[in-house]
């Protein structure tokens, strides 16, 4: 019965909400974990009370999960509830009155300039052939030049990419689309790329095989690199170009992006815009960024910051 909910919510959210596919599938990994927890107990969706919800974050802390990890769990049991209490399944929500963890005050983390110059070089020449290094660089400065996400940048169908493009359509989170200009060095990269894309596609074609939609294809399940593919990359070139792999995720990009526009003079409508975030209040975020790499030069560099 619990996971006959799961599926029906799941279902209600993709086609009322047009909720992303990582958002219903990080929902579904929290509600069966909460209902696998429920089943250990003899009990279920239907028969949770609220002290069984707090009790199962208690367990979640106990476990060491993060902070912002029991905050989303408990979003996805409130959700949950409200759409069983709609559906008449229930009478009341035994999450509604829970108060969450709430999430930790972190800046995200960026990269400098020239960290940023040192993965680009990599990318140019780190790689098995010619193909993936220009692969390579037309990921990073794809990604780079327009700060988007990486499941957006791996899924960009290669129809965007054609006629040497300004600007690329892109397909965000919940199938908003937005525009994100091209700076002078990806649209070198884009065309680079697209060159032995296409003379690749052509001898795939004449071994058999059907030809890709991505830009970036695969033979894997997705038909397209994967985000882990992709993830695992520029770790390797965060090593190729000296740069500490534990600052450099593909997220940490974006974070550049943004932080090296506002750091130049954007604003941040326009940086909110690039993003494809909902709410300006996202991206305020990065004027704190800002704010704290000025406190670090002033600490590091104003004569009458030094000791002695």
């Amino acid at each position: 019965m619990s996971l006959s909910w799961v599926q029906s919510f799941l279902e209600a959210q993709a086609a009322e909400l047009d909720a992303a596919k990582n958002t219903q599938l990080a929902y579904a990994r929290d509600l069966k974990d909460f209902a696998a927890w429920l089943d250990r107990r003899g009990s279920g969706f239907a028969a949770a009370t609220r002290d069984d919800v707090e009790a199962y974050l208690v367990d979640c802390d106990a476990q060491g999960l993060a902070r912002s990890t029991r905050a989303r769990r408990l979003s996805a049991i409130r959700q949950l509830y409200r759409f069983a209490f709609e559906e008449g399944w229930r009478g009341d929500n035994p999450a509604i009155q829970i108060k969450g963890p709430g999430r930790e005050a972190r800046l995200p983390k960026t990269l400098s300039v020239p960290e940023i110059d040192a993965l680009l070089g990599a990318a140019q020449t780190h790689g098995r052939s010619k193909t993936d290094r220009l692969r390579n660089t037309c990921l990073l400065e794809l990604l780079y030049a327009t700060g988007m996400r990486v499941s957006e940048l791996v899924t960009l169908p290669v129809a965007a990419a054609r006629g040497d493009p300004r600007m690329l359509l892109v397909s965000g989170k919940g199938n908003k689309e937005r525009m994100v200009p091209l700076s002078p060095p990806a649209r070198d990269a884009l065309a680079a790329w697209l060159g032995a894309r296409d003379r690749a596609e052509t001898e795939a074609k004449a071994q058999g095989r059907p030809p890709s939609r991505f830009l970036f294809p695969s033979r894997g399940k997705a038909g397209h690199l994967t985000r882990h593919r992709f993830y695992m990359l520029i770790k390797e070139l965060a090593v190729a170009g000296g740069v500490d792999p534990s600052k450099v995720t593909p997220h940490t990009l974006r974070h550049a992006f943004a932080t090296h526009l506002l750091a130049n003079g954007a604003d941040l409508v326009s940086i909110q815009t690039l993003l494809g975030h909902a709410d300006v209040s996202t991206t305020e975020i990065y004027t704190h960024v800002l704010d704290e790499r000025l406190k670090e030069l002033v600490l590091d560099h104003h004569p009458l910051a030094k000791d002695g």
